[in-house]
């Protein structure tokens, strides 16, 4: 007895399907994810980086905003994102076909920093959503990792909280992790004043 596989969604599909509940949802290689319910440590954690990024950006007067829900669609338009922490580029949203009526941008112009907050999902922050946003070519991408969630091999044993920055380098990401008292090193904000353990103490 064979077993029908599956039906996988289009982007457009997803897009038009996406219901008004509250809800966070992702498309991972055409199939829906419902995103877990976020901790209140979590929360605090996207909060307080998104308002050391925003700090930064408006000192050095930079068009960029941070949205409050907005997806970021892969290459192979499979997948399509909803990270914790976006930070878009306003002067590139006009290239962006789908950015007006569904607030989505497929292109690395338009995406400074896109940052994960690790949660119990963490092999797609780690492994799924770092493949796709380097082959998107998004320049800077965070791996937050308050929660020592990841693998030994990346944080690792016992493990520890660690933020990576990972910088794309010839079109592929250079991982840097930091942990403790260090200062974290942003290739965008080259001059952001933030260590791993403000990011951490964030969560308590």
């Amino acid at each position: 007895m064979t077993q029908a596989l599956p039906k996988l969604l289009t982007f457009d599909e997803f897009s038009e399907w996406y219901p008004n509940d509250g809800k966070r949802y992702e498309l991972h290689k055409g199939v829906i994810v419902e995103m877990p319910s976020p901790t209140g440590a979590h929360e605090k954690v996207l909060g307080f980086i998104a308002r050391k990024l925003t700090v930064e950006f408006d000192r050095l007067n930079l068009p960029y905003t941070i949205p409050k829900t907005a997806l970021v669609k892969t290459p192979s338009a499979e997948s399509a994102y909803s990270p914790d922490v976006l930070l878009l580029n306003l002067d590139n949203l006009d290239n962006e076909p789908l950015f007006q009526k569904q607030s989505t941008v497929s292109q690395a112009a338009s995406v400074p920093i896109v940052i994960e907050v690790v949660s119990t999902n963490w092999r797609d922050d780690y492994y799924n959503k770092f493949r796709d946003y380097e082959e998107m070519g998004i320049p800077e991408y965070w791996i937050a990792d308050y929660a020592a969630l990841g693998a030994r091999k990346f944080i690792g044993n016992p493990k520890q909280s660690t933020i990576f920055v990972c910088e794309l380098v010839d079109g592929e990401y250079q991982m840097t992790p930091f942990q403790a008292n260090t200062a974290i090193s942003s290739p965008t904000f080259p001059k952001l004043n933030l260590t791993a353990q403000q990011i951490f103490d964030a969560a308590n």
